[in-house]
């Protein structure tokens, strides 16, 4: 089927590249725009990818929702800083019966998601990406780009794979986009966290690259320590997380090129840090079922402090 209808809320690095890639593909895309609205509405969208180069002429471009049809699926890939404009966003553009995928990092977004839009099934969807947006209309895929699906069920219980889930996951497919299906989305989130926790946090904390963070033993040890962390908060709300597994991201990174995480790049450009869906989230959740993580607990003191003193003097 090739009559789904998509929206993309969040024209940026990652909505814009994944939105393009679909539209290439031959789905029918419509993307909410703010700051490059006239200049996408009149000359479209370039993506210079590893993977090859495209530009789309003409796109569907809107910048207010209420102009946008009622799409099938709602693409939400703003930065969660921005989840406060939703209540207005949402509604107007997701179909009855419809899907909200949510292309966020951290943890409970959700659940808080499916409170605004009742009459619609949502999605989470772990993005595996590095892409930045270079112009207006203009994105830069440097590297990966895979996604992991998870269907939300209520109080995030298990919702297995569903024949919805696969459906969005062949569309992804055929526009050339890998897709893994978790069938627990909890368990991919906090999955997740065991790599967003340390690196994001200690590369604002400590104004280094992941690179500087794995070469320095003092740093490494504490990136691990967060790990194990990561993975104590995630048993605490029945979901466990082999310790094999924080080999694996150690390995992983060592071989990664330099990175400067999304986190780091948002406070170097002085903009909001999410702190409270990366840190603030799976603390509170850990916190409510009798876990103490106090490492990451002083992370997340030190990045509200940060990100308090970054706006306030950006």
């Amino acid at each position: 089927m090739r009559d789904r209808k998509y929206a993309v809320i969040g024209t940026g690095a990652l909505g814009g590249y994944y939105g393009a890639k679909l539209q290439k593909a031959g789905l029918d895309v419509h993307f909410l725009l703010k700051s490059d609205y006239e200049h996408v509405n009149q000359f479209g969208l370039i993506v210079e990818s590893k993977d090859g180069d495209f530009t789309l002429p003409h796109v569907n471009a809107y910048n207010q929702v209420e102009k946008m049809p009622q799409c099938d699926v709602v693409i939400v890939a703003l930065k969660t800083t921005q989840n406060y404009l939703l209540p207005q966003l949402l509604p107007p553009v997701v179909k009855d019966g419809g899907v909200v995928l949510v292309l966020q990092n951290g943890l409970g977004i959700e659940e808080e998601i499916a409170h605004l839009v009742s009459n619609a099934y949502v999605i989470g969807g772990l993005c595996f990406l590095c892409s930045n947006k270079v112009g207006q209309g203009h994105i830069h895929h440097v590297d990966y780009g895979h996604i992991i699906f998870g269907e939300y069920a209520h109080n995030y219980h298990e919702a297995g794979i569903t024949k919805r889930i696969q459906q969005i996951a062949g569309d992804f497919e055929n526009a050339a986009i890998k897709i893994e299906l978790a069938e627990d989305l909890l368990w991919a989130r906090w999955k997740k966290l065991v790599w967003n926790i340390p690196y994001n946090g200690l590369s604002v904390i400590l104004n280094a690259r992941t690179d500087e963070l794995m070469t320095d033993t003092h740093t490494r040890q504490l990136v691990e320590q967060l790990m194990y962390e990561v993975v104590a908060g995630a048993k605490s709300t029945g979901r466990i997380i082999p310790e094999s597994f924080i080999q694996t991201l150690l390995d992983y990174t060592l071989k990664m090129k330099p990175y400067r995480t999304s986190m780091k790049i948002d406070y170097d450009e002085h903009r909001p840090l999410e702190v409270e869906a990366i840190f603030g989230n799976p603390l509170r959740k850990a916190q409510a079922s009798g876990a103490n993580l106090p490492q990451i607990n002083c992370l997340y003191n030190q990045l509200k402090f940060l990100d308090t003193r970054n706006q306030n003097y950006g």
